[in-house]
Order: structure tokens, then sequence, then C-alpha cells
């Protein structure tokens, strides 16, 4: 039985991702700090200590694993985007990795192969209608520049002759946490509208699917560099809302909430739900043998909320 030891383990995506590789027949593990939080940890998880700002972890959870996912980083959307809260959204990303790095340069020991987490933002926060494949050029606003680093953090392990690949992923469609949980309440409430404009693309991903491709991206030697994880088919932020509300048998709100509204409540934040992309999954399409559960979006939004 092979272990996967994965960062970031208790999030959104990992949470999914340990159910499907204990399927799978794998054994996980998370590096965890030993918060409360990770207290309602799957017994069949093993935990390792780690202390990014002790320069601390356990060595014997890079001696025991044989693959590694990295999905650890603060979330995006959580709080204002201070000048604080910016590093830390970068270091909890960069730092973590750069750890691991380190710790494997000095054990000798090798992953067969590792998958690290990345953003479509990777293009910039706002692209408008322009198509994005993964041989376009990064962007140079902030949320391009953490992804930047986040990437080149990850090409250490690559450095070190590890197979790696970059999933550079969308909005990712769950109930349980993101940007689909943001805007339910008011759709629920039978008030749900399109944010700013509603014009901009969101080039998004059912959670089911982007955990199938980092088991993809983890088991198939093809896989190495970036993808584009997105499904083949980005909506404006209008079909989004008005497709969620479709299928809530829940009334649209035509009027739009105006960016005026808007950028006083998140400030420099506000890009993240105004802006938007239209990514393809080009790599992903012509490269490999992947196939979606869920290449549409009502048929996503189906099965992600008839579980809420």
């Amino acid at each position: 039985m092979k272990q996967v030891l994965l960062t970031g383990g208790t999030g959104l995506i990992g949470t999914r991702l340990t159910e499907l590789l204990l399927e799978r027949g794998y054994a996980v593990a998370y590096l965890t700090r030993g918060s409360k939080s990770e207290a309602s940890i799957d017994p069949k998880v093993k935990q390792y200590r780690w202390d990014v700002s002790k320069n601390e972890l356990d060595e014997k959870a890079l001696a025991e694993s044989q693959y590694l996912i990295h999905l650890a980083g603060a979330g995006i959307a959580e709080g204002r985007w201070t000048d604080e809260r910016k590093q830390e959204i970068i270091d909890s990303r960069t730092k973590t990795i750069g750890l691991i790095a380190r710790k494997l340069r000095e054990t000798g020991h090798r992953f067969e192969s590792f998958v690290s987490a990345s953003g479509i933002s990777y293009y910039g926060a706002d692209t408008g209608a322009e198509w994005l494949s993964e041989q376009y050029t990064p962007g140079i606003d902030y949320l391009a520049d953490v992804v930047v680093q986040w990437e080149a953090a990850a090409d250490e392990l690559a450095a070190l002759g590890i197979r790696t690949s970059k999933l550079r992923t969308g909005i990712v469609l769950d109930t349980k946490g993101g940007a689909l949980k943001s805007f339910l309440i008011p759709v629920k409430l039978g008030i749900g509208s399109p944010l700013g404009s509603g014009k901009q693309y969101i080039s998004w991903i059912h959670t089911d699917d982007l955990c199938r491709m980092y088991i993809e991206a983890l088991e198939n030697p093809s896989w190495t560099g970036a993808y584009n994880a997105v499904a083949p088919h980005p909506v404006t932020n209008e079909e989004l809302v008005r497709t969620t509300a479709e299928v809530l048998h829940k009334p649209y709100w035509a009027p739009k909430v105006p960016d005026w509204v808007l950028k006083p409540l998140f400030g420099e934040m506000a890009v993240v739900v105004l802006g938007g992309n239209y990514v393809l999954n080009q790599r992903i399409r012509l490269e490999t043998d992947f196939q979606y559960l869920y290449p549409e979006l009502k048929p996503a939004l189906v099965s992600i909320l008839s579980k809420s």
C-alpha cells in the first residue's frame, strides 16, 4: 500500500481527495500543526507534525511516503488584503513547499511523483474574454505574482528529479466552500443576482473532477508541468447565478450588484468577484485521456446542490 502525503489536507479539496484516495487503496497521511480544527481527521489518515515557522518537519513523513500533493495555502478571499495578509497568502504556499524541498535535499529521499495546487489567476485576475491556454505568459497583478511564486516553489522539487505536475485550478464548485457557497444564500432567498457586469467569465470545475485530476496526475507518468484544471466550457457570472437559481427552482433576480457597492466592501480584493478569465483546458483535452464526469455546468450543479 503506497502512501500519499498531503499538505493542506483538511481543506475543501483535501477532504474529498482523501476520500477518493482511500477508496483507491492508498494510505493517506497529512502534515499537520496539531490544531484543534484537525481533531476530526479521519482515523485512517496518519498525521505527521510540522512547523514551518521553526523549520521543523517530521522526516518520517517523507521517508514513509511515495507521493506528495501540495494543497496548503491561506484562503485568497478570507479577509481583506492588508499588506500582512497578502504576504501570508504567498508564504503559506511557498514556504511550506520550500521546507519540504530543503528536507528532501538533506535526506536524499525522492517521491515517485508530486502534484501541486496552482491557480488560473496565473494569467491575471481579470483577463476579460481572451482565451487563455497554458502557453500564455503570466499576468502582472498581485494574484498572478502569488501563482508565479507558488509554481516556482513547486519547481524546486522538479529540480530534484521528481516528476512534477501543477494544476492551475479554476473556480471550484462545491457547497462546502468556495465561490458557490458564497452566493448560494441570496439565491436560496430568491434574490440571487449577478455581480458587477455579470459578463465576467468564470472558468469552473466540479470538486470530484478536480480530485480525479490530482489522482491522474499522481499516477500517470505522462503528466508533467502545468495544466489548466478547469471544465471545458467557461460561463459568465450571470449564467452561473441564473443556472443555480434554475436548479434550485428559485426566481432569478435580474438587477445586478454594481461595482460601486462591492468595491468598498472588499477593497482591493473586489477583483476576485469582479474579474474573470476564459481559460481553456487545452493540455487536458489534447494531451491526456482524462474524462470529465461533469463537463457541463447544469449537471454539475444538479450533482452538487442535490447534496446540500
